[in-house]
């Protein structure tokens, strides 16, 4: 049974979003925006150019109607909301989710200057035993909440076996926060530009020990441009 799972943290609360520019190589590409309509709020998200497989991939999943009425399937508070499961539309409640996909994995695009800041858009994906070369599921995704921390933390992840961390990376973590222990390890591939409000009402609903909401929090996926 695929568990398309991303690894647990506990930690705590976060600020504002930081929005870099589009880095020079791609910025004559034109920016694609999707809307993410959830019961609790809509969010807009930036996906990035830099990671081309998996931007493509969700605008052909999205203009094929795979994302409609999904439920975020797995929440947990100061640290992620996860969605993107095909089996969770319709759903009973109780049922353990999350794993669904469309039947196959895209290779990971990683970028060291796109990381988990809170509000980033990321790839769900197998555990590592099972998939060395941390390949994406095809369609299930995470969305950051995350927390600030302070330049000790970062050292001890550092010192843990954390990959390089950028300047600006290190001050969006001490100020933004995120999830800077899966940078290296899951593909970032966009980030909220709107609705960082709606991310946190859903972070903060109660769930089952599972991860699952107790209300279900429903979503569609749609393209702005």
């Amino acid at each position: 049974m695929k568990n398309y799972g991303i690894l647990l943290l506990v930690v705590i609360f976060s600020a504002t979003l930081d929005i870099p520019g589009q880095s020079p190589e791609h910025a004559e590409e034109p920016v694609q925006l999707i809307r993410i309509s959830t019961t609790l709020g809509d969010m807009v998200v930036k996906l990035y150019n830099e990671t081309p497989i998996h931007r493509d991939n969700m605008i052909k999943l999205i203009n094929e109607g795979f994302y409609k009425d999904q439920l975020f399937h797995r929440v947990i508070k100061d640290f992620m909301i996860q969605g993107g499961d095909p089996q969770s539309e319709g759903a009973d409640p109780g049922v353990r989710l999350g794993n669904g996909g469309p039947g196959y994995t895209l290779p990971a695009e990683f970028n060291k200057n796109l990381f988990h800041k809170k509000g980033a858009l990321a790839a769900a994906r197998q555990g590592d035993q099972v998939n060395p070369e941390k390949e994406s599921s095809g369609s299930q995704f995470y969305l950051v909440q995350g927390r600030v921390f302070t330049d000790e933390e970062l050292e001890a992840l550092k010192q843990r076996g954390m990959g390089e961390v950028t300047e600006e990376a290190a001050e969006t973590y001490k100020r933004v926060g995120g999830t800077p222990h899966l940078d290296g390890s899951y593909t970032v591939f966009g980030e909220i530009i709107e609705g960082l409000d709606v991310l946190d009402r859903i972070a903060a609903v109660p769930t089952d020990r599972f991860n699952r909401p107790l209300t279900d929090v429903v979503y569609t996926i749609t393209v702005v441009r």
